[in-house]
């Protein structure tokens, strides 16, 4: 059986793949807990100083297993939310970079916007499709979206379920450069063996200041959004048809 998740380690940077290529990264409960448990881990590392989080090709995430939410429902949101990988990005004290190479849809996105910054190649793209899916976010999209690319746009994309393509996202400030595909992961670790030159306690003490002054400005805002996510029932009966019509506008768009 193929690992859900890679793990490399090398000089002080870790690079973690999410390994599920066959159906685009999509969370499975085996890669949402295997994410999870390789977080913990290479945070509580103190001899790695910086991450690289990216995806098998040729998807970043998919975000959530539309297969098994519509199997599974309520047990499947459950079993995720308690696996916390989409949470858990934002929440490291070890900097992290996100390399998208491709496809960073709704959950998957909240799993990128986790991340210090992104470096996108030229097939990535990204779309917020919640609402299409049926489905409240809870992994901070309402605040982390538009503290990277402002309310007009997170709301724009988060309404719409539209794609955004590498260049558009360059442009709105959802990533900070684009690279050729093929120059992705290369040029992520370049960039992260840079921040990894530098002492780590006083790289950690650096992001915890900047996630302080974040999070003072949108700690309520991010219990509101799990509060409201918790509560709200999905339309079970509904969850398939929207899955296919979801499925199908991805591969039209893709």
């Amino acid at each position: 059986m193929t690992d859900p998740v890679l793990v490399d380690v090398r000089d002080g940077v870790a690079l973690v793949t999410l390994n599920r290529p066959e159906a685009r990264n999509a969370l499975s409960l085996d890669l949402a807990r295997d994410l999870s448990a390789a977080l913990r881990r290479l945070d509580a590392d103190e001899a790695v100083r910086v991450l690289v989080l990216t995806g098998a090709d040729p998807a970043f995430c998919a975000g959530l297993d539309l297969k098994a939410l519509a199997a599974d429902g309520a047990g499947y949101l459950a079993a995720v939310h308690d696996a916390d990988c989409i949470r858990l990005v934002g929440e490291l004290g070890t900097p992290t970079v996100g390399a998208i190479n491709g496809a960073a849809f709704t959950g998957g996105l909240e799993i990128a916007l986790g991340c210090d910054f992104l470096i996108a190649g030229d097939r990535a793209v990204f779309a917020d499709t919640h609402a299409r899916v049926g489905v409240l976010p809870g992994g901070g999209m309402t605040v982390r979206l538009p503290d990277r690319v402002g309310t007009g746009w997170a709301r724009r994309m988060s309404l719409t379920g539209e794609v955004v393509d590498a260049g558009l996202a360059q442009r709105i400030g959802l990533v900070t450069e684009v690279v050729a595909h093929e120059e992705l992961v290369g040029h992520a670790m370049d960039v992260a063996r840079r921040i990894a030159d530098t002492d780590g306690h006083m790289l950690r003490a650096l992001k915890k200041v900047y996630d302080a002054g974040w999070d003072a400005t949108t700690g309520v805002a991010l219990s509101v959004e799990g509060e409201l996510a918790a509560a709200a029932v999905p339309d079970w009966d509904a969850l398939e048809a929207n899955r296919q019509q979801v499925l199908a506008r991805n591969r039209a768009q893709l």
